[in-house]
């Protein structure tokens, strides 16, 4: 009798499997993104060798150690301008951020802004599982309010980020919207970004089921998925600011915004040709060339 074939997942060669099995917890989100992020590659047929993924601090931050890409993994919150560098020293790269909503709108947060309004040909992943996961569970910037964290044990009492309509306001050229529910849509969003210039932003929400989901008695990660599933709707093209999340509300999922807009490194070439005239062919940089 023949030997039956070896059976390989197709986004393990993007794994590095050496260092598995991965710290996340049961249930956990993160590594659904990753699926779907792989996925995305292999279907866009990106130029492996050519992109690039940094990551803050959190949970979502040990992305960048699982890849076999060119990763980075930096300090807390400074993901964005590690990769805004690495976008201005070889333009060329494809510099894909991939991180949570703690590291990116709160430390991070004036770095978010920044980068959309200048347009920086970066993909910003922020995988939203709405608290502090890996430092025990606190009240984050995208934390809903009346939601239980460690640090509101009777509830969360402050208004949170819409995170949709702070990228869209600050300039992103694209701003989506899904949970680990939408692997499909999620995975086709991701390949859109890998092939759109600007700043782009996809916002995943994601279960943390040893914390967030615990505290607020939502049960575990397959409970999760049932919310999800029963309180999504697609709503693309909604304006962001009626997009904002709740605790128990709708949960409205999506592209809202694809718009084109010059990139951060044409409108500096734009403004140096302007000024420089014929000097300008002659400079050497990597980002006026």
């Amino acid at each position: 009798m023949s030997a039956l074939p070896e059976i390989v997942n197709p986004v393990e060669p993007l794994l590095r499997t050496e260092r598995m099995p991965h710290i996340w917890c049961p249930g956990c989100g993160i590594g659904t993104t990753v699926n779907c992020f792989a996925r995305a590659l292999l279907e866009s047929q990106r130029n492996l060798d050519r992109v690039a993924v940094v990551s803050g601090i959190g949970c979502s931050g040990r992305v960048a150690g699982y890849v076999k890409l060119d990763s980075f993994h930096t300090t807390h919150g400074r993901a964005i301008p590690f990769a805004t560098g690495l976008k201005l020293a070889n333009p060329s790269l494809e510099v894909v951020v991939y991180s949570g909503d703690g590291d990116l709108f709160a430390i991070g947060g004036n770095h978010f802004i920044h980068a959309a309004r200048r347009n920086v040909d970066i993909k910003v992943i922020c995988v939203n599982n709405l608290i502090y996961a890996m430092t025990g569970g606190q009240t984050g910037p995208a934390t809903p309010s009346t939601a239980i964290t460690a640090t509101a044990p009777y509830g969360c009492y402050e208004p949170s980020f819409n995170l949709c309509a702070l990228a869209e306001a600050a300039g992103a050229s694209y701003v989506a919207r899904w949970t680990t529910f939408h692997v499909r849509q999620l995975t086709k969003s991701m390949g859109e970004v890998l092939r759109k210039r600007g700043f782009c932003f996809i916002e995943v929400l994601s279960p943390c089921p040893t914390l967030y989901q615990r505290r607020n008695k939502m049960g575990d990660g397959l409970d999760t998925m049932k919310f999800y599933k029963e309180k999504s709707r697609v709503r693309n093209g909604a304006p962001t600011s009626e997009v904002a999340l709740t605790k128990d509300g709708e949960i409205a999922v999506g592209k809202f915004v694809d718009r084109e807009r010059p990139d951060y490194i044409e409108s500096m070439r734009g403004r140096l040709s302007e000024q420089l005239g014929d000097r300008y062919v002659e400079m050497e940089c990597p980002v006026c060339q």
